[in-house]
């Protein structure tokens, strides 16, 4: 995960990945060989991948969300697979919001359950074939785009704009998953999420390709709430430091922020802790969508520490209002085409 991750990671390249580069060069040529001769199955549903080049947070699930909102709209009836970052199952399991626990299906899915059915697998066919069961007739596979099984009617990457790539270099070097020219090879479209600079050299490659490139902001759904209240915030997501920033821009006034790894699972002394500082500072506890998810359906200690926290929940906007549409019609008409071409 990217706040797991060696900090140089997200740096300019160095020494460090300098010294890994022969290391980085055969996990990136294994990974290319991978995806170019992988066998995919053909399912009977259209197939949407959200996905990235990289190791680390670049906002797939808000854009997971915003894709299964449009996909109703269009009078579909979405499912999304994931692999979770839960517990493991011997079989494909539909997500429960209400009871299940992140610790059993992962924090990603129990969000994204509360837009679409979630299938939380491995094996992502099996998991295609239990939303199909269960009604869906649109799949949205969050995450896998390098490691899928089936065959992807249409994949979006998505770029965060901040961080872009990084060094640039190939796991572990750098957090690369496979070089960014191989991995656009089989790409549909890029999506740029966020202000900043970091996601040029994508953009530019895969308007080279040819690949449409999409641009997306996220922004607070009711952030209005927070406008002039001082704010100890606290975030375990790939880089916590987006989430303060966008707590500031709602209005909060962040007097102390805490970060921890991406998907951490809170202890009660952590938890204690915070609430003690909140309180000593007279601020008030805010923190993410994600977090905290992974603070219910757990322990009575959870459940009263969640009802000191606003959370400041996020969603996704497209710069052009058809995008979404636009990338769900062109996911039918491959699917349509696959299906003629048998």
């Amino acid at each position: 995960m990217a706040s797991e991750a060696p900090p140089f990671w997200w740096q300019k390249p160095d020494w460090r990945a300098r010294a890994l580069l022969p290391v980085s060069a055969l996990y990136g040529l294994v990974a290319s060989r991978r995806m170019a001769s992988a066998k995919r199955e053909k399912l009977d549903l259209p197939v949407l991948c959200v996905g990235n080049f990289t190791v680390g947070g670049t906002g797939k699930t808000p854009v997971a969300i915003a894709l299964a909102r449009q996909a109703r709209r269009m009078r579909l009836k979405p499912g999304i697979l994931s692999r979770g970052h839960g517990g493991s199952f011997a079989h494909p399991h539909i997500v429960d919001p209400a009871h299940d626990s992140a610790r059993h299906v992962g924090d990603e899915p129990l969000l994204l359950a509360e837009h679409a059915p979630v299938a939380v697998t491995p094996n992502r066919a099996a998991g295609a074939k239990l939303l199909k069961e269960q009604g869906c007739d649109f799949l949205i596979m969050d995450d896998g785009f390098q490691s899928a099984r089936i065959h992807i009617d249409y994949a979006l990457l998505v770029v965060d704009a901040r961080y872009g790539l990084g060094n640039g270099h190939v796991i572990p070097g750098g957090p690369m998953r496979a070089p960014l020219v191989e991995q656009l090879r089989f790409a549909d479209a890029v999506l740029k999420m966020g202000e900043g600079s970091a996601a040029d050299e994508a953009v530019r490659k895969a308007a080279r390709a040819g690949k449409p490139v999409f641009e997306a902001v996220t922004r607070p759904k009711d952030g209005g709430r927070l406008a002039g209240r001082r704010v100890l915030a606290f975030a375990g997501i790939g880089h916590p430091d987006k989430f303060f920033d966008t707590v500031a821009r709602a209005g909060g006034v962040v007097a102390l922020t805490r970060a921890f790894p991406d998907h951490h699972f809170y202890s009660d002394d952590e938890l204690q802790e915070l609430a003690a500082t909140a309180r000593a500072g007279q601020l008030q506890l805010v923190t993410t969508a994600k977090d905290a998810a992974r603070l219910r359906n757990g322990a009575a200690s959870h459940a009263e520490f969640l009802g000191q926290l606003d959370v400041l929940e996020i969603e996704t906007a497209f710069d052009l209002k058809h995008a979404p549409a636009r990338i769900i019609d062109e996911t039918l008409n491959a699917w349509r085409l696959r299906r003629i071409g048998g």
